[in-house]
């Protein structure tokens, strides 16, 4: 800002004040560019105006000043400023309680939005659900027509077939059971006296049992 655009504060001893009552008010720690965005368009004052009037200050003891690298901080200086009343640290006390009794809200807040946010990602999305419910219609439209064409073809099998040929099954097992039970008995009365193993026996004579090619007979029915 030019200096016939600066306002009535931008004089030295104007300037020194306004800086003095800000950092008092504000009581921590700027920079002189801080200071000069914070107090511009409201008093305006130049940044030059700003940086003469803290180094001022400083140099005269009613502000601190702190150098970190190549920037420089001001601040009030605490032995100045008025001793707070008991009545005003417990304001003070009550308004730390309560912010930090919203801060823990808000912290709260923030874990279970997060917690939804896990929850949400590893959701399908809308589309996602839409084209899963269409395959599923699909599904179910062809099993319907699958079921229609079974409930109207003619070759079904009626119950007297089916009894028809569960007897044979029974009577074949009965059969293939009984005729089993007797090649074990003459087998073993043949092995009594036979001087090898019973593999061996099976082998010369080239006999093949139902393990050889994994066939199990039946449960009785």
């Amino acid at each position: 800002m030019s200096k016939g655009r600066e306002g009535p504060a931008a004089g030295g001893e104007g300037a020194a004040a306004v800086l003095l009552r800000y950092l008092r008010e504000q009581n921590r720690p700027y920079s002189a560019q801080d200071v000069f965005g914070n107090l511009q368009r409201e008093h305006g004052l130049g940044k030059a105006a700003v940086v003469k009037a803290l180094e001022q200050l400083a140099q005269q003891g009613r502000i601190r000043e702190k150098v970190y690298g190549k920037q420089k901080v001001y601040f009030a200086d605490q032995e100045q400023l008025p001793a707070a009343s008991d009545a005003e640290l417990r304001g003070l006390d009550g308004e730390i309680a309560a912010l930090s009794a919203q801060l823990q809200a808000l912290q709260q807040g923030c874990r279970q939005m997060e917690a939804e946010l896990r929850e949400l990602s590893g959701s399908m999305t809308t589309p996602e659900m839409a084209r899963e419910v269409e395959e599923l219609r699909k599904d179910c439209a062809g099993y319907a027509d699958k079921l229609e064409r079974i409930k109207s073809a003619t070759n079904h099998v009626t119950p007297e077939e089916k009894e028809k040929v569960c007897s044979e099954q029974r009577l074949y097992c009965k059969e293939w059971r009984k005729r089993k039970r007797m090649a074990t008995e003459l087998l073993d009365a043949i092995l009594e006296g036979y001087p090898k193993s019973k593999k061996q026996f099976f082998e010369e004579v080239g006999i093949e049992t139902d393990e050889d090619h994994n066939v199990t007979l039946p449960a009785a029915v």
